[in-house]
């Protein structure tokens, strides 16, 4: 996977390329806008590039799938998914128009009209969180970056769940404190978890 970027006014466009080492000939390129503004969500942090490489690994798996994405904001993981054949949702928190709007932006950016944008804030049992479509995936990219905030991701999480059962959160994260830690609230909220090493889809490198 390589990655270049080209800037314009206060956009930094960056394109991801995702290879497949058995097929050469089988490669996708997706293009994301960076915001330069200091909130969290305009950036494209390490964790969403795993997780898009993760999705771009099991590509087939999400073919006619539907899937939601938490927290999107420059919505990488989503835009792949959506890419691969998924029915893609997009959120970010009511609060956050701009990351919102940010969101819209990489759905015009790859060409992907029919991506709905929602505003779902964690923790929120909102009417739009309600009446969200049967779901196969929900996804999450360095959603555990605030302590304060790990538990309204997993109240989120654990109502989705509920709701689709047979679904599955897939999340990445960076570990910033060995003190930090959600396996408390995944015992609290009856959630258990497997860990998947980088090695195994090709992410542990720059």
């Amino acid at each position: 996977m390589d990655h270049s970027g080209a800037e314009t006014a206060s956009i930094a466009y960056k394109v991801f390329t995702f290879d497949d080492k058995k097929n050469t000939q089988e490669s996708l390129s997706v293009s994301i806008p960076e915001v330069l503004d200091p909130q969290y969500g305009m950036y494209v942090w390490p964790c969403a590039v795993v997780l898009a490489q993760y999705l771009w690994t099991h590509r087939e798996e999400l073919r006619g799938r539907t899937v939601l994405e938490l927290g999107a904001g420059v919505s990488l993981p989503g835009v792949v998914a959506a890419r691969c054949g998924a029915q893609v949702i997009l959120s970010d928190s009511a609060d956050s128009p701009l990351c919102l709007e940010n969101c819209r932006r990489s759905c015009e950016a790859n060409g992907l009209p029919d991506v709905q944008v929602l505003g779902l804030t964690w923790g929120d049992v909102s009417p739009d969180l309600v009446l969200l479509p049967e779901l196969d995936f929900i996804l999450g990219s360095d959603v555990f970056y605030e302590p304060r905030d790990f538990e309204d991701v997993l109240v989120t999480v654990a109502f989705l769940l509920r709701k689709n059962p047979r679904a599955q959160f897939c999340t990445t994260y960076q570990e910033r404190s060995s003190d930090w830690s959600i396996q408390p609230l995944l015992h609290w909220w009856s959630l258990s978890c497997v860990d998947v090493q980088l090695h195994s889809l090709d992410a542990e490198k720059s």
